[in-house]
């Protein structure tokens, strides 16, 4: 098993980019990640790619759809879906397949057009199939969350507003971000009810990206970079659609697994972790994800929130990108976002938004709840800056 380096970030700028095609998204961010090689990288050495998106443009339902984007054809392309955890679960494929001996050279490549879609997952609440809710949206069902975390933890309202206050301040601060703007805890509970307890500063936009990262095998890493950040540790894990198996409301447990899986693999715990990118596509789903992931204890994201542990300069930093809330969550992009955001925070490259605790271990987070709204997948990655067969 060979050791893997990221050596490559590239994104876009998040938004509304009705100007802006797939292919064209795809294809600067794709430009935005070679010529983030420090020493240079020609297509010719990419000898494999991974490419995720849930296709809601209904333009990309097949490898061809990076092929295009890239001019990268002849070469074996891997499409992934796995909900909102598309983007994480194609890194942790293409890292595999480096780490396997599959591949020297991968590129993984997410994009997703939300705002030119048709349907989406407003119209999948009102399908008639066992195991789905009927109208059960996204924000009543972490609404839902929201309640019960409250009732069972007397987590406060302003507790869970403390996670937009955050990510929207870092938000500010980060170039690629959809909302730009800074807001208070009274500004959060006083904007517009979405559903309750969730008003619409809790809650992700609705947004088109693309972002991109190169992993390369430990045996050609010198010709591209000095300085690599290294794959330590993946965990994929899936619940059941049932909601008697979901915990009272109040955890995630495929992402409990998952986190649990990518420690042991990069012989670590939650404490080791410096800086996080996790899944928030509302607010109270980053409370908690505190909690699934073991950096607090069950009902104490509130607390752990409000102290502002998770803030750029607090003991566990969180989403300095601004998370979702801020940057935006354009599906297929999402987790390749949040890697090279975790890439450029332990190469101390994240500007404005770097954190100020001199990182070695970065992790990355997504849920995916896909049209069900219950049962979830959730993936972890860990990116470390020292080389993973060196500390085992």
């Amino acid at each position: 098993m060979r050791d893997v380096a990221v050596v490559g970030a590239g994104m876009i700028d998040f938004g509304e980019l009705f100007e802006q095609s797939v292919d064209e998204m795809a294809e600067r961010a794709y430009l935005n990640a070679l010529e983030d090689v420090d020493r240079g990288i020609s297509p010719e050495d990419i000898d494999a790619a991974w490419f995720g998106t849930l296709d809601i443009a209904e333009n990309a339902s097949s490898g061809l759809g990076l092929a295009h984007a890239t001019g990268l054809f002849d070469m074996p392309a891997t499409r992934v879906e796995n909900a909102c955890a598309t983007g994480s679960t194609a890194f942790r494929g293409a890292v595999q397949a480096v780490r396997a001996g599959e591949t020297d050279v991968a590129l993984v490549l997410g994009v997703e057009k939300m705002r030119d879609s048709a349907g989406g997952l407003i119209e999948g609440a009102s399908l008639e199939q066992v195991w789905r809710g009927r109208g059960v949206t996204m924000p009543a069902f972490f609404g839902l969350r929201a309640t019960r975390h409250m009732h069972e933890f007397g987590t406060t309202r302003e507790q869970i507003a403390e996670v937009s206050v955050k990510n929207h301040e870092n938000g500010s601060k980060y170039p690629h971000a959809h909302y730009r703007f800074t807001c208070d805890v009274e500004d959060v509970v006083e904007s517009p009810q979405v559903t309750y307890p969730l008003n619409l500063y809790d809650c992700c936009p609705v947004t088109d990206g693309a972002a991109a990262t190169i992993v390369v095998d430990e045996n050609v890493v010198d010709e591209y970079t000095d300085d690599p950040v290294w794959a330590a540790g993946s965990g994929l894990a899936t619940d059941s659609f049932l909601r008697a198996n979901d915990e009272s409301l109040v955890g995630f447990p495929a992402t409990t697994m998952a986190a649990e899986r990518a420690y042991e693999q990069a012989g670590i715990t939650a404490d080791d972790i410096d800086v996080a990118e996790v899944h928030d596509c509302f607010t109270i789903t980053e409370l908690v994800t505190y909690e699934d992931l073991g950096f607090c204890e069950k009902g104490d994201g509130g607390q752990f929130a409000e102290e502002g542990a998770t803030a750029l300069d607090g003991e566990k930093p969180v989403n300095p990108s601004g998370g979702l809330l801020a940057k935006g969550h354009p599906i297929g992009a999402t987790g390749v976002a949040q890697v090279n955001e975790i890439y450029e925070q332990l190469r101390g490259e994240a500007g404005a938004v770097q954190v100020e605790n001199d990182p070695e271990y970065g992790l990355q987070h997504n849920i995916g709840i896909g049209r069900n709204a219950t049962g979830s997948v959730s993936c972890v990655n860990i990116l470390s800056r020292d080389r993973p067969s060196a500390t085992r």
